[in-house]
């Protein structure tokens, strides 16, 4: 019997405790992040009267949209009022997106909250996320099928998903990286080899270093010059390492070879873009005096800390080369993820106000008095019913807090009966 007991006792020592501290801290973390993600989105209103939305929490409807049909995307408050029994796949974020809810590519479904919408939105972006498709590999997230842990990471330019072992170079083991840019986004923005050598969160294994190649800026050069952008010395023509192309690799810009639907320009930047263009007699060039130096160029993505945008070049050729590329947003601080979760949180912190405060400060002061003592004597009462099952080692059950405020209503209407009143 004893071996029993002592038994129980390293079992139970064995076994975490979490106190109740425990739980709270961990509901407010969930808390925040929900915050973060969606709190810059409006549960109860379709976003489609703001136009393309800078950043907004996104889903998409497999019910809807199966695979096979055309890739839509929905607000937040349309996921709830309009699909709220639908297969929904979460998106995350997206930037300069329009809902599509009930419009033409729901066959059958018309949007409860703004059905006066057009047949199509232009201006949006799609990818397999949108069929619940990510990375390279085109899996779902999570796999049942996948047995290797991996976390997945958003490309800040493409803004698909990736799995951190198919990004060609091992993420930062400390995670102190605030933004990546994958593998054909670099090979697309190839200027950004040229950041990345001052820039970058490096991290580096065998392998990875065995993808690098030299730009070092000696042997014979020819000057190259983009159609939109400043001049640009391209790279020595070298013998490359096995396993990558063999073809010279330059860095110079390419421009996309689609070309944008629309304008998905902020007023912000157009302005900005506008500013640089206009401006009498062009500046220094960051990226030339960077290109001038020595750097590498990977066939992987890359890792960038927070703030890295703010250290883009935006001279007049610049600019006009982000703009041809379609990614003139990387020089928007307010387009990362982060500014939308801060935002997010501030937008909560503000709303969630105490509503015993609100309501007190409606009152006058003998109304307040009164809801003070009332609230001081429920708690008071409350703490000592509940001590009692404390005491008991027994459980609280749904009953009993309903017969506790039963009880605690019939005193208070006795309280209420048995006062005089008298006038003067």
């Amino acid at each position: 019997m004893a071996g029993a007991e002592d038994s129980a006792e390293r079992q139970s020592e064995l076994e975490p405790v979490v106190s109740l501290v425990d739980v709270l801290e961990e509901d407010e973390e969930l808390e925040n992040e929900a915050c973060a993600v969606l709190g810059g989105s409006d549960s109860e209103k379709c976003s489609y009267s703001q136009g393309s939305v800078k950043r907004q929490a996104l889903y998409a409807c497999s019910t809807c949209t199966p695979e096979g049909e055309e890739p839509a995307g929905i607000c937040l408050a349309c996921s709830y009022e309009c699909h709220g029994n639908h297969k929904l796949f979460e998106l995350y974020t997206k930037r300069n997106f329009r809902c599509d809810c009930g419009n033409s590519k729901f066959k059958n479904l018309e949007c409860k909250l703004f059905p006066d919408k057009a047949k199509v939105n232009s201006c949006n972006k799609y990818n397999d996320n949108f069929f619940g498709l990510y990375c390279i590999c085109k899996r779902p997230y999570p796999d049942p099928e996948d047995e290797v842990p991996d976390e997945m990471i958003q490309c800040v330019v493409c803004e698909d998903w990736f799995h951190g072992r198919h990004l060609g170079a091992t993420p930062p083991e400390s995670g102190d990286f605030q933004e990546m840019v994958c593998q054909a986004c670099m090979k697309r923005c190839s200027f950004l080899w040229a950041y990345a050598a001052q820039l970058a969160v490096s991290k580096g294994s065998a392998e990875d270093e065995a993808l690098v190649l030299s730009v070092d800026g000696k042997g014979d050069q020819e000057v190259i010059k983009t159609e939109n952008g400043p001049q640009q010395d391209s790279v020595p023509k070298e013998d490359v390492p096995g396993g990558v192309n063999g073809a010279v690799q330059s860095v110079k810009a390419e421009p996309s070879s689609e070309p944008a639907a629309c304008s998905s320009l902020g007023s912000g930047l157009q302005t900005a873009l506008n500013q640089s263009l206009n401006t009498e007699g062009q500046l220094s060039c960051k990226l030339e005096a960077l290109q001038a130096k020595q750097f590498m160029r990977k066939d992987s993505a890359t890792y960038w800390p927070a703030n890295w945008r703010s250290k883009l070049c935006t001279c007049r050729g610049c600019m006009e080369m982000y703009r041809d590329l379609d990614v003139l947003f990387l020089t928007d601080e307010c387009d990362t993820v982060l500014a939308y979760e801060n935002k997010g949180k501030i937008d909560q912190a503000t709303d969630s106000r105490d509503p015993l405060m609100d309501t007190l400060n409606s009152m006058n002061r003998v109304q307040q008095v009164e809801l003070i003592c009332e609230y001081n004597d429920l708690k008071t009462e409350l703490k000592d019913y509940l001590k009692r099952f404390a005491d008991e080692g027994t459980v609280v059950k749904r009953e009993d807090i309903q017969q506790f405020f039963e009880e605690f209503q019939s005193k208070k209407r006795r309280r209420v009966d048995g006062m005089q009143y008298y006038c003067s």
